[in-house]
C-alpha cells in the first residue's frame, strides 16, 4: 500500500489524525510536522483536527493531582524553552539548500552538510540517524537519474522528500510529498533527472532487496 499525502486517502487521514492527537512515534510525528512545513495542502485539515481536540478537552471533567504545588514549582523552576524540543533555536535556520525543516532538527540537526554519509551503491548514499520509539530513521541521497535497487518491506516505511523528487511504479513524488509503503509493494524508486533526491525515511521493520542486482549487493548493505 502507498499513500501520497496530497491525495484524499484514508491512510493519509489516519496519519494526520495521529499527528494531531500526538499519538505517532516521535520520528513519524517529526516527519509529518516537516511535511506540513513544506506543503500547505494539509495544514487546514490538521488545524481543524486540533481545534476539535480542543473542544473535546473542554468537556473532560477535571481530576485532582496529588502534590500539585510541588509539581508546578518544579516545572516553573526549569527552562521553559526545554519543554518543547521540536522548536529549534532561531539561529539554526540557515535558509540554504542544505537546511533542515524545523520539525526534523532534533533528529537530523540544522544542516545536512556535515552528516556522516555512507555510500551504499554507486550514486546512492545513506546517513543512519538511529532508532527512536522502535522506528529507525535515516536519510537517503540518490544522485539525479540514478535508481534504488528493487525492494519491498517487512513492516512499514514513511518517506518524506526533502529535495528533488523520484518516481516509481505508483507515481511521482516531489519535495514535501510523503509516501507510505509496506509489504504489499515491490518497487524501484528512480531519482528525477534534474537534481539529486534527498529523502527522510522512518521504518518499522526491515527492507528486503528483491531484484537480481539488489540481491547481489544485499550482503554489503547490512
Amino acid at each position: 500500500m502507498r499513500v501520497v499525502m496530497e491525495k484524499n486517502v484514508t491512510g493519509m487521514d489516519e496519519l494526520l489524525a495521529g499527528y494531531a492527537a500526538g499519538s505517532l512515534t516521535y520520528p513519524a510525528q517529526a516527519l509529518v510536522g516537516a511535511h506540513l512545513e513544506m506543503s500547505d495542502c494539509n495544514r487546514s485539515y490538521v488545524s481543524s483536527l486540533e481545534t476539535l481536540a480542543g473542544f473535546e478537552l473542554e468537556t473532560v471533567q477535571p481530576v485532582s493531582i496529588a502534590n500539585r504545588d510541588s509539581i508546578l514549582g518544579s516545572i516553573l523552576d526549569g527552562q521553559i524553552d526545554s519543554l518543547n524540543d521540536n522548536v529549534p533555536p532561531a539561529e539554526m535556520d540557515d535558509g540554504g539548500d542544505s537546511a533542515v525543516p524545523a520539525s526534523l532538527r532534533s533528529i537530523i540537526g540544522s544542516s545536512m552538510d556535515q552528516l556522516p554519509w555512507k555510500t551504499l551503491l554507486p550514486g546512492v548514499k545513506e546517513c543512519k540517524l538511529g532508532e527512536i520509539d522502535g522506528c529507525t530513521s535515516s536519510l537517503l541521497w540518490v544522485r539525479a537519474g540514478r535508481a534504488m535497487p528493487s525492494h519491498t518491506h517487512h513492516g512499514t516505511e514513511l518517506t518524506l522528500v526533502l529535495k528533488g523528487g523520484f518516481k516509481d511504479e505508483d507515481g511521482h513524488y516531489v519535495a514535501g510529498d510523503v509516501a507510505f509503503a509496506d509489504g504489499d509493494i515491490d518497487h524501484k524508486p528512480v531519482a528525477d533527472e534534474e537534481e539529486d533526491c534527498i529523502c527522510f525515511a522512518v521504518t518499522a521493520g526491515r527492507l528486503q532487496l528483491t531484484g537480481p542486482v539488489g540481491r547481489w549487493f544485499a550482503p554489503f548493505l547490512r
